[in-house]
């Protein structure tokens, strides 16, 4: 149902770095930056795996803060993404491991990004 999604940042060359580092467990990466003849000198970047589907752009942080989950395909997926992403100046927001009251296979955690989003890897899949 939706194709591609973003935020906006106060940092963008922090959250860049931020989102590099926590997203490289999930498979995905920095794909493109929006050259600033085309944004009005705004920074515009976006992350994916095979094309661009979350991005970033500089502006003023979303109030209140949202929540952004991304797919896992393992366990060991999510626990490396929750690691990554608190080396990378995350805070803790729910450390890795299931959530049965979401659902019986419900694997994730949660972390606040630089600008205090909620960034969650899930894995649905039985270990």
């Amino acid at each position: 149902m939706i194709d591609h999604s973003g935020l906006s940042v106060a940092d963008f060359d922090k959250s860049k770095a931020f989102y590099e580092q926590a997203l490289a467990p999930l498979g995905a990466s920095f794909l493109v930056q929006i050259p600033p003849e085309y944004t009005g000198g705004v920074k515009v970047g976006g992350f994916g795996q095979d094309r661009a589907v979350f991005w970033l752009n500089q502006g003023e942080p979303h109030r209140p803060s949202v929540h952004f989950a991304f797919t896992a395909t393992t366990h060991a997926q999510v626990d490396a993404f929750y690691a990554a992403a608190m080396a990378a100046g995350g805070t803790d927001n729910g450390g890795p491991g299931l959530r049965p009251h979401y659902s019986e296979h419900y694997y994730a955690a949660f972390v606040r990004d630089p600008d205090g989003n909620n960034i969650e890897a899930v894995c649905r899949v039985p270990q």
